[in-house]
This record gives C-alpha cells, sequence and structure tokens, in this order.
C-alpha cells in the first residue's frame, strides 16, 4: 500500500497539477484487474483507504485517486461538484490519469473498472462509458439526463439506501435507464440502510456526524456486506 503521484498522467489531460491517490495492491503475484476508486465529499481519508484496501485482498489492483489533490476539500469541494453536475471539468480528466497509470502498469491486466461512494459514485455513473470495463455506484447522484449519460456505459452494478432522503426513488429510476440503455446491471436498494451505509466508520466533524445520524446515514454492516458480495461478483464476472 503507497500513496502515488498521477501528475504526469495528469498534466497529458488537463487535469490538477499535482495529483494523487492511494495504491492499495493485492498480495502474491500479479497482473491483476485494476479499479479505481471515487472518495465522497470528505475526501480521501482512512474509511476510503480501507476500502480500497478491501478491494485489494478481492484481487484488484484498486487506485483511490484524490479528487482535492490542488487544494484540498475547502478548495476544491464546489468545483469537483459543479463539474459532476455538468458532466464537465477537471475532475474527469483526474479520473482519466488515474485510469492511464492503471491501464500502463505491468502489475494491470489492462481490464480497469471503476468504483465510487457518494460524491464518487456520481462520478463512476458519468464516466461509466468512458473507457471503463466495470462500474459499481454507491448512493451516487443520478445525471440529470440519465439517457444520454448512459449510452453505451459498460456494465454497472448500483448499490441505495432505502433511507436515503437526498436519494429517493434513484435506484429505480437509474434501473430504468440502464435498462433503455441496453446496459448489462445489478442494482439493489436497501430498506434499513441511508446515504454512506458501505463506510465501517463515521466520517467528517462531529457536527456533521450528529447530522449525518440524525438523517439515518452512516455504516450499516449487514447492508454493507450484501453490497459488497454483489460487487466483488460482478467484478469478478466482468474484469477477470
Amino acid at each position: 500500500m503507497a500513496d502515488v503521484d498521477l501528475t504526469p498522467q495528469a498534466a497529458e489531460r488537463g487535469g490538477s497539477r499535482p495529483l494523487g491517490g492511494y495504491l492499495a495492491r493485492p498480495e502474491g503475484a500479479g497482473p491483476w484487474p485494476g479499479a479505481v476508486m471515487l472518495h465522497e465529499a470528505f475526501g480521501l481519508n482512512d474509511v476510503i483507504r480501507r476500502q480500497a484496501d478491501r478491494l485489494a485482498r478481492a484481487g484488484y489492483l484498486t487506485l483511490a485517486v484524490d479528487l482535492f489533490s490542488a487544494g484540498g476539500a475547502v478548495r476544491c469541494l464546489v468545483a469537483t461538484m459543479r463539474a459532476m453536475v455538468s458532466g464537465r471539468g477537471r475532475a474527469f480528466a483526474d479520473i482519466a490519469a488515474a485510469r492511464d497509470w492503471l491501464t500502463a502498469s505491468p502489475d494491470c491486466t489492462g481490464k480497469v473498472g471503476v468504483i465510487g461512494f457518494c460524491l464518487g459514485g456520481g462520478f463512476a455513473l458519468l464516466t461509466a462509458n468512458t473507457g471503463f470495463d466495470a462500474a459499481s455506484v454507491n448512493y451516487g447522484q443520478l445525471p440529470r439526463d440519465p439517457d444520454t449519460a448512459l449510452a453505451g456505459a459498460c456494465p454497472v452494478v448500483g448499490s441505495y439506501g432505502g433511507r436515503d432522503g437526498s436519494l429517493r426513488n434513484a435506484s429505480a429510476r437509474l434501473e430504468a435507464a440502464l435498462t433503455r440503455a441496453g446496459v448489462v446491471s445489478d442494482v439493489k436498494e436497501y430498506p434499513t440502510a441511508g446515504h454512506s451505509f458501505l463506510n465501517d466508520a463515521e466520517v467528517g466533524p462531529a457536527p456533521i456526524r450528529r447530522l449525518l445520524r440524525v438523517t439515518g446515514a452512516g455504516p450499516e454492516p449487514e447492508a454493507a456486506a450484501d453490497a459488497w458480495r454483489r460487487i466483488e461478483s460482478f467484478f469478478g464476472e466482468h474484469l477477470r
């Protein structure tokens, strides 16, 4: 497990300078299929690093890219969220740079998926038709025009929480859009889970954590275990 400098790849794409990431490598001898991991609004924190480690244990060379590399969450969050809503911006170049790094690595088979949570889930959905071989979208916001955004998308596995008031009916709308687009998919909503239910710990400053608890957001181990089982099975089918 190590930090990675993605600045050269980002420079070629017009992305962030600097651009960094966290690389989680499976045990044993490669090469392995790769996965670009995209963090929540709280950035590349210890929870995301542990998520990357978990996916690496499942056999994927996992690169968690830091979309806030060029200034931290305070300076980068608004611009990054605007990029997700508009479907264009520097964050997309940064995600492509992470994919470039993996595909150029001798430790990668050349098959690469993308997995994102919350903010990163929205980006995983928006980049599903940009050269990835599979996408895992976890409580990610749907694009304004899903039919256009999902045209030509790779296979998608999606997980949402039924108690997530910010994404009400998102799983049903996503499943319908993927069906219309003819995209292979597995989308599931967990009735007992809220936003960020795949996290293994609470995140954010203390006042925000209290607010998230009130809204039902945060870890839900039973739903998370099933979602991870589906993600690993789906990636195994489409990346191996």
